[in-house]
């Protein structure tokens, strides 16, 4: 692992061990859903490069981007995303494994795809047929069934909740219905602003990385909302990489310090 010092808070400065990381990425340990989203971006805002986030990832950003994988109970991802990123289910390494045991989590955590249009999924993509546990697929009633079927023949556990559209809030309750209450969130920023907009976000986790990309490509949320305020709550550092931990707190005054 690449070194990480921890700058903010300042009361605990320096360099963060492995034990210290976990404490600082574990979720809250008692029954409330919580949603934490984890974006990668450039200096200059961009969230892609070439289309997919991985060019912007550097050792630090993977570190916790791993730490918000192995400690959660579902990953849950927008259908364009998973397709984009060439997603499969998760299957757990020595150190994901170990992580898991160790804070008494399921062996793997759940991949829960959302959906609205059903056009981005085919039902051959990796994130429905190359898992180790059913793929949960978070759709709408406007989906054709046929292609819900064949959700379905494919391996996936397709649910639904929402008519003409997913219903964001019903998607995080039939998460939590299910006892996945520790949601990673990895996109994308369609389905991270809505997320948003719903109130149903709890922390963000934004990589800024030390890259100038420039180009056409977008920003983390997208959509129509009103601004959030947002929390400070960890800031940490390394190979140039700033990893920002924020608590959503709720709407924000726009020009107000309060």
């Amino acid at each position: 692992m690449s070194t990480i010092d921890q700058i903010y808070p300042p009361d605990v400065a320096g360099p963060l061990t492995t034990a210290a990381l976990e404490a600082l990425y574990a979720y809250p340990d008692d029954d409330r859903i919580r949603i934490c989203a984890n974006f990668v971006s450039s200096a200059d805002g961009a969230v892609a490069v070439a289309g997919t986030s991985a060019g912007l990832s550097t050792p630090p950003d993977r570190t916790v981007l791993h730490l918000g994988t192995d400690l959660a109970d579902a990953v849950l991802v927008a259908a364009g995303t998973a397709t984009a990123e060439g997603f499969s289910g998760v299957r757990p390494g020595e150190r994901m494994a170990d992580r898991r045991r160790r804070f008494a989590l399921a062996e793997v955590p759940v991949t829960a795809v959302v959906t609205g249009s059903g056009r981005s999924l085919a039902p051959t993509a990796p994130v429905l047929t190359d898992t180790l546990v059913p793929t949960v697929v978070l759709t709408c009633a406007a989906v054709p069934d046929g292609l819900r079927s064949r959700w379905s023949d494919a391996g996936a556990d397709v649910v639904l909740v929402g008519d003409g559209s997913v219903d964001l809030h019903a998607a995080v309750a039939e998460l939590d219905r299910r006892g996945l209450r520790r949601v990673n969130c990895m996109g994308g920023p369609e389905l991270f602003g809505g997320l948003a907009a719903a109130g149903l976000v709890d922390e963000l986790r934004l990589t800024l990385a030390p890259f100038l990309v420039s180009g056409g490509a977008g920003r983390i949320a997208r959509g129509a909302m009103d601004p959030s305020r947002l929390e400070l709550i960890s800031v940490l550092t390394g190979d140039d990489t700033l990893l920002m931990r924020y608590r959503v707190r709720g709407p924000a005054i726009l020009g107000s310090s309060h």
